[in-house]
């Protein structure tokens, strides 16, 4: 029993430790709110974003923003796919080289940035690490995306922001 004891020590504190796939921003924090220049209130940018450590095999990723907390449901402020995995950050107001921008729910191709009705809402920034480049047309909206991403999902990570209207 001692040796299964030791064993099984050694293996707790020997095994690799693995990296969590994270999404982050250097314009805000985790469930914190986004600067008013990213919001429809201000210049209406795409707000910085960066990701560490994808996993192993990951060939593209996709990124979805919703506001869960819409009066008619979830709404889809960006929708960006095809996003190389040489791609480790998108630029304040831009789209990386390579990406396909998707439809959101005011039925275009861009980033529309938060604007609730009243109180205050969370945007879900969603990015999908893809065993796969997919073969997609453009225009693409959030839940055919999703559709299309399944079986190819390795992992996923989230940042959340969140708007308040004054």
């Amino acid at each position: 029993m001692r040796i299964f004891s030791i064993l099984c020590t050694l293996f707790l504190f020997s095994a690799p430790v693995h990296a969590s796939f994270t999404l982050s921003s250097p314009a805000f924090d985790n469930k914190a709110p986004l600067p008013l220049k990213y919001s429809g209130k201000g210049r209406d940018l795409s707000p910085p974003l960066a990701w560490q450590n994808p996993p192993s095999g990951t060939k593209s990723y996709a990124l979805i923003c919703d506001d869960p907390d819409a009066p008619s449901g979830i709404w889809t402020h960006w929708v960006l796919y095809n996003i190389p995995s040489s791609v480790k950050n998108i630029a304040e107001g831009k789209t990386p080289k390579g990406a396909i921008l998707g439809k959101n729910s005011w039925g275009k191709t861009s980033y529309n940035g938060p604007n609730p009705p009243s109180g205050t809402h969370h945007y879900i920034f969603t990015l999908y690490a893809l065993d796969a480049l997919l073969a997609l047309p453009t225009d693409l909206t959030s839940d055919q995306l999703g559709q299309a991403m399944k079986g190819h999902i390795l992992d996923k990570a989230t940042l959340v922001g969140t708007f308040t209207k004054e």
